[in-house]
């Protein structure tokens, strides 16, 4: 087998045009790492931070681009347990995934799921676990509630939408223009606010009758983290994954206690190899049986080769796109 791999290096980042093909050395995997030979790598706005240099993976982590891969184990770490070689996966990656190959943690891999090809299943890994830990986890969406997705077209959000509606909730969501607005109706959304034309507090209290929806997945931030306190029923949960608009507010806090809200959040890369493998779990226990029956399926707006990782960067900061982004390594 090749002692090197083409690779995508960001060098010491910028814009995408930093992006290039690299060579670099081939590592056995150890311990619980199995080594993956890619087939397709999803494309991530983490990722794109990350090149922008205002993202720094956390410690102990890969400090190359890339958060989850499809393709085939080639080899296993010492400690491996459940995987073998020859086994086809999507995983969850510390970085390195623009790559022809990298390492993961088996417990961090997923099945392919039956009927779902290698492009499709390397979409899956970072925006389900994402929506399973903060929707289904942190948010506790139950089945009859009403869930009000911010940025409803983009990976997580359509995935949001998707696995919201096959668990029996009723799904809202905010985004920019009619043509996202029917993509997330095709979702499963059953009520799409155009947050250019509307305000979506004053869509919420009116069509609710001032009860507000129970739970809210935003990664805009800013501006939107009062509204959204006011938009929260009685025990209403806000779950913050990212701040497109800064992490920074004047809040009015009374509402969080006088309605008995819960306002949490979380970030994904820097939790534990074991937080991730019962997030993992829970997707192969409750998830991958909805992809195999095609209940929920990534959306893919694009497909990019490996080589011109730069446009696909260039279009995820664009926000035109509606869905995933992946790059095509085999």
């Amino acid at each position: 087998m090749a002692a090197t791999f083409k690779f995508i290096d960001h060098g010491e980042g910028g814009g995408p045009e930093v992006l290039h093909i690299a060579e670099r050395e081939r590592t056995a995997p150890t311990g619980r790492q199995v080594e993956i030979e890619v087939a397709y790598a999803g494309v991530n706005r983490p990722e794109v931070l990350q090149r922008a240099g205002s993202y720094a993976p956390p410690p102990g982590a890969s400090p190359y681009l890339g958060l989850e891969v499809s393709g085939t184990i080639v080899a296993v770490g010492p400690d491996v347990k459940n995987r073998k070689v020859g086994d086809a996966v999507c995983a969850l990656t510390p970085g390195g995934g623009y790559a022809e190959y990298c390492l993961a943690d088996e417990r961090h891999c997923l099945p392919v799921p039956d009927g779902v090809d290698m492009q499709s299943a390397a979409c899956i890994p970072e925006n389900y676990f994402t929506v399973w830990t903060n929707v289904f986890e942190r948010g506790a969406l139950k089945a009859g509630e009403k869930l009000l997705v911010h940025g409803g077209s983009s990976g997580i959000g359509l995935t949001a939408i998707q696995l919201a509606a096959a668990f029996g909730a009723e799904v809202w969501t905010t985004v920019g223009n009619a043509e996202k607005a029917e993509a997330c109706k095709r979702a499963g959304a059953t009520r799409t606010i155009l947050y250019k034309d509307e305000d979506f507090e004053a869509v919420v209290k009116a069509a609710t009758e001032g009860r507000g929806v129970n739970v809210i997945l935003d990664m805009v931030g800013g501006d939107y983290i009062n509204k959204n306190i006011r938009s929260l029923a009685i025990d209403g949960r806000m779950v913050q994954i990212a701040f497109l608009q800064g992490s920074k507010a004047s809040i009015d806090a009374m509402p969080i206690m006088t309605k008995r809200l819960t306002f949490t959040g979380s970030t994904l890369r820097p939790r534990s190899d074991e937080d991730k493998g019962k997030i993992a779990q829970a997707l192969v226990d409750e998830v991958i049986p909805m992809l195999e029956q095609g209940k929920c399926r990534p959306v893919i707006h694009a497909e990019f080769p490996l080589a011109e990782a730069s446009k696909a960067h260039a279009l995820m900061e664009s926000s035109t796109h509606i869905g995933k982004i992946v790059l095509k390594v085999r």
